[in-house]
């Protein structure tokens, strides 16, 4: 499997509000998102979506400081969607699924008037 890395760089508005966007091609899943904290305030909130499907990726609140997030969705049953578990206690879960051409979406907030963080993406 081949890995490879997608970043942007978000800078917030007057309100401490901010969106990026990066475009996944080829298609895969989200193995991983890096955040490298510049100068956000501390407390920043990001929400990351697959923009083309809606899907949620990953939210995170109160960041404080640079972060590693290894996101997961739930699997579910062919038969009946009922959510796959390990053991019938610990539920199954997998990377996220993005199709080509798809757009990751990253919404900041709460971090600080015109400040800035970088968001490194890793797709397998």
């Amino acid at each position: 499997m081949s890995i490879y890395r997608l970043a942007v760089t978000i800078t917030t508005d007057g309100s401490g509000d901010g969106t990026g966007k990066i475009q996944v091609s080829p298609g895969g899943r989200v193995l991983a998102i890096r955040y490298v904290k510049v100068d956000y305030d501390n407390g920043v909130d990001f929400v990351v979506t697959d923009d083309t499907t809606g899907q949620a990726i990953l939210t995170v609140a109160n960041v404080n400081a640079s972060a590693t997030f290894y996101p997961r969705a739930q699997v579910h049953d062919t038969a009946d969607g009922a959510v796959v578990t390990m053991d019938g206690t610990r539920k199954r879960v997998e990377p996220v699924p993005v199709g080509d051409g798809g757009i990751v979406k990253i919404v900041v907030a709460q971090g600080g008037a015109a400040k800035s963080g970088t968001f490194h993406v890793l797709i397998g």
